[in-house]
């Protein structure tokens, strides 16, 4: 594949950068509105009840304008995860809730002239609650004493298989059976879920949201409302981090609620700990594996039993099970396995999109399974995983799209060689003192790039050379501070042969941005959109020189273009907007196309990670020591941009290892709602993240390219936990590896 690019792989900056540094970028919370209203949402303190409001004492709160609840709000039943309507959920969600399924679930909302006069309706506000019976937690949920949905508590179960597993694992040398577990995490982004609407002269709701996906927003928005979708726009505005959890409606159909019924503009947000409770959540798993295989290392068959907690709305309950069981599937060959996947309601806050989809909570306990069956050999697990790993081109087993060029064999070779994994394990115990004990982990997995073969995955895209020579490219796209926006404008301007300065890409507007099947989700946007991008400037490219010839009379073979000029050796330079001001002038059109585009398939993106741990055998706190990333992502297209994903998803990968939790009392409150009880890794806790990139290129990527902020947050922590496995010689499997559980592993040892 040609390398010799002007614009792809370099560490180009970012246009937004210097503004988000000083401060000076505008986020929700810094919008005023004229005339605006503040709003609260008051959130359940009971995690499973009917719900009664008396909202005489706060109307009489001075600003308090209006108090809605369940009884004011249209009873038009959706679900936050429906994405494009023939999406196949169940609906059970309402603006305002009359029975709460968890604390922290929507109940009421008090508006008013300022946040003081809201924060005093809340505390003003008469609810009483007609208890039922919590259920917390997986083995609650199967009971079934206490049902939070409909008949059962079980919302959804999927069996996914290939071959024959239980007569295979008769053939068997030996059989290694896990159990662990993972834990709700929340998504600690920067910036708190909020959002504002406002109507406008044309009797249009006009909705900002920091959100994921502006046609899915409006989806929901038009179904709770029953309000025309032509009558709604939703205008994505910068972001203070999502990492997946602004990828569901939370605020936005209430806020659209009240500016419809007020006429007015309203403002509504959450505080860090009705955002830890009232959100989303990454899904907590128990899972079960049994992996049978021969003295070569092998493996013939393996067993995956997974259950998920869905939490207390239906959301993500199928979508996050299957994308653990499908991920099963891609990682290794083997040729017998079976996936048994069951996720349950409980009354904690609902799963939701959480960066890696899945592929962190199924590689999380599927990787320590394979260190532990590697040790029963006596096998390097570096070697063991290459026994088995796929090959570039290798089918999925169970009929999902082929892997691609699939290099997770160079993460574990080039990884091995770079972290220089076999010197190391050799002399790591050599480290060992009374009090401290060393150890070193591997862990490999994979993640997607779309949703070909599951789901729609198309966009459209419209670009326009401009008079002012400046290229418009209009698409639904929403940088979520990873840098979204100039991976587009590499992209053109790669194709262009222009600055990626002379380039305009604005976010996602209903009102402006063609449609999009799916928005910014599932890894899709570089591998999806930016090969739409790539495909609509090589069509507009050649529509210009097309052009060209019949003004000047000259072949396509003569004309030269690069920098934002256009010519031949027989006629002068003329910029790429003269140009499309003779078009227009001269031939009455102008430089502009349309272009629908499908993804052209669902290839695999691979990582490997490599581990170095310090355990304090007093204490039970780890350090990390060391931590090699590597990733087979086909081409980066901004190297910068990818190493800042690679050290951000290891920060949150080593952090649903060692210490995040999102916990829950038996009586179903919230134990971790705020940062000095839910730990996420800090700066002084971080190690400095290494990263090697395998690019060996993807067909049908824009040039090259395929996905990786999300599997970067995949391998580092399962390589974390085996690191501390093999440096206590134990076998923890249960997430976190907080300091109880590693003291108890040291004594039980």
């Amino acid at each position: 594949m040609n390398k010799n690019f002007r614009y792809i792989g370099k560490r180009i900056e970012r246009d937004d950068s210097l503004d988000k540094a000083r401060g000076k970028a505008l986020y929700l919370d810094d919008i005023e509105k004229n005339n605006m209203l503040h709003g609260k949402i008051y959130m359940s303190n009971k995690p499973h009840a009917f719900v009664s409001i008396n909202k005489e004492s706060a109307l009489k709160v001075e600003g308090v304008t209006h108090v809605f609840t369940y009884e004011d709000v249209p009873k038009n039943l959706y679900c936050s995860h429906q994405w494009f309507p023939g999406a196949d959920v169940v609906e059970d969600e309402n603006i305002l809730q009359k029975k709460a399924r968890f604390v922290g679930d929507r109940i009421a909302l008090i508006l008013g002239e300022s946040k003081e006069a809201v924060n005093k309706g809340i505390k003003a506000l008469e609810v009483s609650y007609d208890e039922l019976e919590p259920v917390i937690g997986i083995d609650e949920a199967k009971k079934d004493r206490s049902i939070i949905n409909g008949d059962t508590n079980l919302a959804f179960s999927k069996i996914l298989s290939c071959g024959d597993a239980d007569s295979a694992f008769n053939e068997c040398d030996y059989i290694i059976e896990d159990e662990g577990s993972t834990p709700k995490v929340h998504h600690s982004a920067i910036e708190n879920h909020g959002c504002l609407s406002e109507m406008d002269e044309f009797n249009n709701i006009v909705v900002y949201a920091p959100c994921q996906v502006v046609f899915q927003v409006r989806h929901i928005i038009a179904k709770a409302l029953d309000y025309p979708y032509s009558k709604i726009r939703v205008k994505k505005i910068t972001i203070g981090g999502s990492f997946g959890g602004k990828g569901m409606p939370i605020l936005e159909t209430v806020c659209a609620f009240a500016s419809l019924k007020t006429g007015r503009p309203v403002k509504i947000t959450m505080n860090r700990s009705e955002t830890i409770m009232g959100s989303r959540s990454r899904n907590s798993t128990r899972i079960k594996i049994k992996t049978g295989f021969n003295k070569d290392g092998k493996i013939i068959a393996r067993k995956i039993d997974a259950e998920v907690d869905g939490g207390g709305h239906f959301t993500n309950a199928a979508a996050v099970t299957m994308a653990m069981g499908k991920k099963a599937f891609r990682l290794y060959k083997i040729k017998n396995q079976v996936f048994n996947g069951k996720s349950y309601y409980t009354n904690t806050v609902p799963g939701g999109a959480c960066r890696g989809y899945g592929s962190p909570q199924i590689h999380a306990i599927s990787e320590i399974n394979i260190d532990n069956c590697a040790k029963k050999i006596n096998m390097d697990p570096v070697k063991f995983r290459l026994i088995n790993a796929v090959d570039p081109g290798d089918k999925d087993p169970i009929g999902a799209p082929e892997l691609g060029n699939a290099r997770i064999k160079d993460c574990l070779i080039q990884g091995a060689e770079a972290f220089n994994w076999v010197e190391r394990k050799k002399h790591i115990k050599r480290k060992n003192t009374s009090r401290y004990s060393y150890g070193i982990g591997v862990a490999a997995g994979t993640h997607g790039n779309g949703y070909k073969g599951a789901f729609p995955d198309f966009t459209n895209v419209n670009i326009s050379i401009l008079p002012n020579n400046r290229i418009w490219i209009k698409i639904g796209i929403h940088d979520l501070g990873c840098g979204t926006v100039l991976t587009m404008q590499q992209i053109a301007a790669e194709v262009f042969k222009i600055s990626t300065k002379n380039i305009d890409v604005p976010q996602g507007d209903t009102f402006i941005s063609p449609y999009d099947s799916a928005g910014t989700q599932a890894s899709r946007v570089t591998f999806v959109c930016g090969g739409a991008v790539k495909k609509a400037s090589e069509v507009i490219v050649n529509k210009m020189l097309e052009n060209y010839t019949k003004l000047f009379g000259c072949s396509l073979e003569d004309i030269i273009y690069e920098d934002g000029y256009i010519w031949t050796k027989n006629n002068d330079k003329i910029s790429y907007g003269d140009l499309a001001d003779l078009v227009e002038s001269k031939l009455e059109s102008n430089l502009e196309v349309s272009v629908k585009y499908n993804s052209p398939g669902n290839p695999a993106v691979y990582a490997a990670s490599f581990v170095e741990v310090k355990v304090d055998n007093y204490s039970g706190l780890v350090e990390v020591e060391d931590i090699l990333a590597v990733h087979d992502l086909g081409q980066a297209i901004n190297k910068t941009l990818v190493e800042g994903q690679i050290e951000g998803g290891a920060q949150m990968s080593i952090g649903m290892a060692l210490s995040e939790e999102i916990e829950y009392r038996k009586d179903g409150t919230v134990k971790t709602d705020n940062f000095s009880k839910y730990h996420i890794i800090n700066s002084p806790s971080m190690p400095q993240v290494k990263s090697l990139l395998i690019e060996d290129g993807e067909p049908g990527g824009p040039f090259g390219a395929k996905s990786v902020g999300e599997i970067t947050a995949v391998t580092p922590g399962p390589a974390v936990i085996n690191a501390i496995n093999d440096a206590l010689s134990c076998n923890i499997c249960d997430h976190p590896a907080t300091p109880e559980r590693i003291i108890k592993a040291v004594l039980n040892k």
